[in-house]
């Protein structure tokens, strides 16, 4: 089992340079991190640390899942925690590097299934559930622990150097796709298309 303690860190998050939306939020709008998450221990989001998060209400009344997606850009630090602005990147298409479980199901509030054999283009979902690292907001399922719908970040997708005959970190002769995952709990190092998907498809 893996779960990671910290969120995604490092420029290799940033798969791909364009496309580029970049707004501003307030951190008390943000989800799932630190206290406004399932675990109230989540990771705290600070410069050098690119989670992807949702931004607005975390229940059904709030308008979940409808929210809007995107990957922590730069943190804009004000004078106490919540009034930290963040910079969010909610391009549609943009790539990035990502901590996602493998968690497909849930029952009586703990992971049930774990997908096994995902493939390009399957949905991820930002995922508030307890179970999940405190590092990770992403996951495979649809729902979160106590069966409230998961707002769609966007689906796997190749990282620079997983294309066959790729020059980038390559070059390779083979894709590293398709995957095997774990069938327990796991959290894995993948990259993610951002796409909306929740709130267009609505």
């Amino acid at each position: 089992m893996v779960q990671y303690a910290t969120f995604y860190s490092g420029a290799g998050y940033e798969q791909s340079s364009e496309p580029q939306t970049v707004v501003q939020v307030h951190e008390a709008n943000v989800w799932p991190v630190h206290d406004n998450s399932g675990s109230t221990t989540k990771d705290q989001v600070d410069n050098g640390l690119h989670p992807v998060v949702a931004v607005g209400g975390r229940t059904a009344a709030d308008g979940r899942p409808l929210n809007v997606t995107g990957v922590v850009v730069t943190v804009l630090e004000g004078l106490t925690e919540p009034v930290d602005l963040i910079q969010l990147d909610i391009a549609d298409g943009k790539i990035v590097r990502n901590y996602v479980a493998n968690v497909l199901t849930y029952a009586n509030d703990i992971p049930a299934t774990f997908e096994q054999a995902p493939v390009i283009g399957q949905p991820v979902y930002v995922d508030d559930s307890n179970d999940l690292g405190e590092g990770c907001t992403l996951s495979v399922s649809p729902l979160n622990d106590a069966g409230v719908k998961n707002p769609m970040a966007g689906v796997l997708w190749y990282c620079q150097d997983e294309y066959a005959d790729a020059s980038v970190g390559g070059p390779n002769t083979t894709s590293d796709w398709p995957k095997t995952w774990a069938a327990t709990i796991y959290e894995y190092d993948v990259c993610i298309l951002l796409i909306n998907g929740a709130r267009e498809l609505a």
